[in-house]
């Protein structure tokens, strides 16, 4: 019976025979963890070059979406630094005393705001007013999108923006508005100079947008206070009594069908008072 030394005996691992030496056993196991690891290296770096190719072979389509958007903002942005920057700051953070931040306000206030010709404001006062628009069509939708790329905000709506009920719309015109802009939207005086614009010179586009930013005194009529259903209701309502015409005829402010019987009777007692006065004045 024949024996046999356990050291002398190979050991066999991933690197071939080796005797039972511990020293030559764990430089053994140290290039098996080696060879792991680059084999865990070279399988990453496959996994990122086949991600690459893929993303430059379905990414192209919207690469080119994403670098027309861009020319619109970077116009956007020339337009802004010549006419708005030095009331609403560099970065759109606004500026003590002179303006706003535009951070958030979104495409909409931007749309009313610009299109009826409140901004560029000419000075400081207790009301912005209405007059033409300074850009164009184009140049607004370039500020439009600027802006929005800069904190977001409430969108543009689309749609048939008169798509609402008008009796209804004439009621939450009433309910929510005519104690600033008149039963008919002609406007009114409010405190400290200010007043409410008439409605009657103003599309679909500016009385929504007004309604969903709230300039100036306005307060924001959100899709949480007004439905957009609801916001196009009033749209209709406040369109539809403007292209009508006025009841009776010659209506002092919409008064009503009277409006004739009381101007002939103002003026017709005044003719008479004067007539009784130069009469007993001669007499």
């Amino acid at each position: 019976m024949s024996s046999q030394n356990p050291q002398s005996e190979a050991v066999h691992d991933g690197a071939g025979p080796v005797d039972g030496n511990p020293a030559r056993r764990a430089r053994a196991r140290r290039r098996s963890k080696h060879r792991r690891r680059l084999a865990n290296v070279a399988g990453l770096l496959t996994a990122l070059v086949l991600t690459g190719a893929m993303y430059s072979v379905f990414a192209p389509a919207q690469a080119a979406d994403d670098s027309t958007e861009s020319a619109a903002e970077a116009a956007g942005r020339e337009l802004y630094q010549r006419s708005c920057i030095t009331c609403h700051g560099e970065n759109l953070e606004g500026v003590p005393n002179r303006g706003p931040s535009l951070i958030g306000v979104g495409e909409a206030s931007v749309y009313f705001q610009v299109h009826t010709g409140r901004m560029p404001l000419v000075r400081q006062e207790a009301d912005a007013p209405h007059k033409p628009a300074v850009f164009s069509d184009e140049e607004i939708d370039q500020l439009m999108a600027y802006v929005q790329s800069n904190g977001g905000g409430p969108t543009l709506p689309s749609g048939d923006l008169r798509d609402g009920d008008l009796a209804e719309g004439g009621e939450l015109f009433r309910l929510n508005c005519a104690s600033c802009h008149n039963f008919v939207g002609q406007g009114g005086a409010l405190s400290s100079g200010k007043a409410a614009p008439s409605l009657q010179d103003s599309n679909d586009l500016e009385i929504y947008t007004a309604m969903l930013t709230g300039p100036e005194n306005m307060p924001v009529f959100g899709d949480n206070q007004l439905t957009p259903e609801e916001k196009r209701a009033i749209v209709n309502y406040v369109q539809t009594i403007g292209a009508q015409a006025d009841p009776g005829g010659a209506g002092i402010g919409r008064a009503g069908p009277v409006a004739e019987g009381l101007v002939i009777w103002v003026v017709g007692v005044g003719i008479l008072m004067f007539g009784i006065f130069w009469m007993g004045s001669k007499a």
